[in-house]
């Protein structure tokens, strides 16, 4: 992945090339339970190489994440049909899933999306637009929440769908040029006067928000295990240039301003790792994981993005131009503050969680 890193960051491409690559080596879906042909791995061991993918290069981690992201609403509540169809066919042939929540209008703020699925006969009719959707030119199917009651609160106006993404009346839109994960393949997706059939609603209707927030537990620990992988990678490109650079007669690594840098960038790395394997292993038992999730992804994304700041200054000019991967690292690092959640969002999700229990569990 790093010998092509820079190719896909300067081209956008999205790296197919290496998804298939992941994709047989078992790197990928690694989620699926074994009924449904997959390794039926946990959230840990996900973790475990989500870290190492994201060091890689976290564009590419992306792009293979977005299919776990897709797939999470199908294990909270898809039926054994649904996922012997959807699942199976990810374990069949490197083929990518894409999550289609987030709108023009309605981000962090699930609850204000506006898209909306209406009964007619025996199919359900969507109709809306939705927006920076990951895998959204590249994906055979999508997760979509849509609006069936209008006149319900949140809780219970949204049910979730499988959409085939060569249903008549889907338009994919451009491919969206942000300033970091660059080959990740992030578009607009229009749905108009889309059919779905009945079997392909996710669960009960009127239950979709609860996919959706329960699907969140899920994909976060790998969320935050990603920016983990890019501090770490972050850390020892710095810390490499450390020793190899020298003023007033020594490597900067012998100077206490850089040395408490560095060790700042090492503490957080391990702290955010610690609390990602926490959130993971507490999905693992069973157990609900949401504060812990949102405690891993706040920490670990705002960390990153600490880090590879760091990592630029100790670079100095050198951090600044593109002959040096520091840049590319930074700009990878932002959008771990804002997908999934922003950072503000999980520390509203951490306090609400924090005041729902009596007592934190150790």
């Amino acid at each position: 992945m790093i010998p092509k890193e820079r190719h896909y960051d300067q081209t956008m491409e999205y790296p197919q090339e290496i998804f298939e690559k992941a994709w047989e080596l078992g790197l990928v879906n690694t989620h699926v339970p074994e009924k449904f042909g997959g390794l039926g791995l946990g959230s840990l061991d996900g973790c475990i190489i989500g870290e190492e993918l994201a060091y890689g290069c976290t564009g590419m981690a992306t792009a293979m994440e977005a299919n776990g992201l897709a797939t999470a609403p199908l294990l909270v509540a898809g039926s054994d049909e649904q996922n012997r169809k959807y699942l199976g066919r990810l374990v069949e042939e490197p083929v990518q899933a894409a999550y289609c929540v987030t709108e023009p209008g309605a981000g962090s703020d699930v609850a204000g999306a506006k898209t909306t699925a209406v009964k007619k006969g025996d199919k359900w009719v969507i109709n809306g637009s939705k927006m920076w959707i990951t895998n959204g030119g590249v994906a055979k199917w999508y997760f979509v929440l849509a609006k069936t009651d209008p006149n319900a609160n949140a809780g219970s106006a949204f049910t979730g769908f499988i959409v085939d993404a060569d249903t008549p009346g889907i338009s994919i839109g451009r491919k969206e040029i942000n300033i970091g994960q660059r080959c990740s393949d992030t578009r607009g997706i229009t749905f108009e006067d889309v059919a779905v059939p009945e079997e392909n609603v996710l669960g009960d209707v009127g239950y979709g928000f609860k996919i959706a927030m329960q699907a969140f537990d899920i994909t976060r620990p790998p969320v935050a295990i990603g920016a983990v992988g890019l501090a770490r990678r972050a850390f020892d490109e710095a810390r490499k240039y450390a020793l190899e650079r020298k003023t007033m007669g020594a490597p900067i690594a012998m100077h206490q301003a850089i040395q408490f840098m560095l060790a700042d960038m090492a503490t957080g790395i391990e702290a955010g790792r610690q609390l990602t394997y926490k959130a993971a292993y507490e999905i693992d038992c069973g157990r609900k994981n949401t504060m812990y999730a949102s405690m891993a992804k706040r920490f670990a994304g705002d960390h990153a993005n600490q880090v590879t700041t760091d990592a630029i200054q100790i670079f100095g000019g050198a951090g600044f131009n593109t002959e040096y991967p520091v840049e590319k690292l930074f700009r990878d690092a932002k959008i771990y503050q804002i997908y999934e959640g922003t950072s503000q969002i999980q520390r509203m999700i951490i306090a609400k969680e924090m005041f729902s229990r009596q007592t934190m569990d150790p």
